[in-house]
């Protein structure tokens, strides 16, 4: 009974993610979400109400939210086995990086950009950039939005045509420097 109830549950949240969109997919399971978010995982783990995600957040495709430690499984002794659980909370004005891990326990602050594939093993202060394994501050975010309104296009830079169009308009034409050997 309880395996068809998880699958009835599943087939669900698939339709309400495929007729509305991440966001109220993720409120289904129990995600504390907040306005205005663009949320594209589907790793919430398996205490998806442990995690609370503040207004306009983006969560990329492959985030992992961990609130558990699955290592304490195999400590035990006549008490029985060990267990860890710890909420996540992320602030307002967030970007998570596609692929990235947030551990159990960890804070994410306000303005907070965490790059693709970090893993974040500690909370995050406000008004940072973060990047790596474990994920470490790399520049303010205050920096990385001067910089931002320099070098790239904006909305009203995003005009006519096909999306195709508009995104050849202002695609960068210059590859990144190589590693030298």
């Amino acid at each position: 009974m309880t395996c068809l109830i998880s699958a009835c549950r599943l087939l669900a949240y698939w339709w309400i993610r495929y007729l509305a969109n991440g966001a109220d997919a993720a409120r289904f399971l129990g995600v504390k979400v907040g306005r205005g978010c663009r949320i594209y995982t589907r790793n919430f783990g398996t205490e998806p109400w442990l995690i609370k995600i503040g207004d306009r957040v983006t969560v990329t495709a492959g985030v992992v939210f961990l609130t558990h430690d699955g290592s304490l499984w195999l400590i035990r002794d006549e008490n029985g086995r060990r267990h860890r659980y710890a909420p996540i909370e992320i602030g307002d004005d967030v970007f998570v990086g596609i692929n990235s891990i947030l551990l159990p326990g960890v804070r994410i602050g306000n303005r907070v950009i965490i790059a693709a594939g970090s893993v974040v093993t500690k909370s995050i202060p406000d008004g940072v950039v973060v990047a790596g394994n474990p994920a470490r501050i790399i520049k303010q975010y205050d920096e990385f939005k001067r910089l931002a309104l320099i070098h790239y296009p904006s909305d009203r830079d995003l005009v006519g045509g096909s999306f195709r169009a508009r995104v050849a308009k202002v695609c960068e034409r210059q590859f990144r420097p190589g590693l030298r050997p």
